[in-house]
């Protein structure tokens, strides 16, 4: 998954990409380049899985967003995920993901959620028992009103085969 995922990100013209085969490895680059080098060559985001190899991703995030270092606590973190379980996805967010994205992934996904990431940040909150970007999805002025105006049991649900 890795090897096409970094495939992928070459395609999208993506510079460097580091890639690692444990937890405990991706620790170090990040330290290594986040904390000891100039900004110039720090990881601008992480792309982690829920089960890499020695430890769990979850714990990475969780390292990750606790760590001392300002350029490591607010880096971006797209979690992927092959369980697609309500479970997994909510650990995921409230672990401080910045993005979630369950697998198989496509290039064209991948894209999506990089640029959305890129495009539209979130404010990063802390609380006592948590740190990462807001969970809640911003709303615009346009979706500040409620547009539901039936309620479910006034509604009634009609098959197109019916209609025909």
């Amino acid at each position: 998954m890795a090897d096409l995922m970094t495939s992928m990100l070459r395609e999208f013209n993506v510079g460097k990409i580091i890639t690692t085969c444990s937890v405990q490895d991706a620790k170090e680059a990040v330290n290594l380049r986040n904390i000891n080098a100039p900004p110039s060559n720090h990881i601008d985001i992480v792309i982690t899985d829920l089960l890499p190899p020695q430890e769990d991703g979850l714990k990475f995030m969780e390292w990750l967003r606790t760590h001392d270092e300002e350029s490591v606590r607010f880096l971006p973190i797209l979690f992927c995920s092959a369980h697609a379980n309500m479970r997994i996805v909510l650990s995921g967010r409230d672990t401080g993901a910045t993005e979630v994205m369950v697998k198989p992934l496509t290039a064209e996904k991948l894209a999506h959620r990089l640029l959305h990431i890129i495009d539209k940040p979130r404010p990063y909150i802390k609380a006592p028992s948590f740190f990462g970007p807001d969970r809640r999805r911003q709303m615009t002025s346009e979706q500040k009103t409620e547009r539901r105006t039936l309620k479910q049991k006034d509604m009634k649900v009609s098959h197109e085969s019916e209609a025909a």
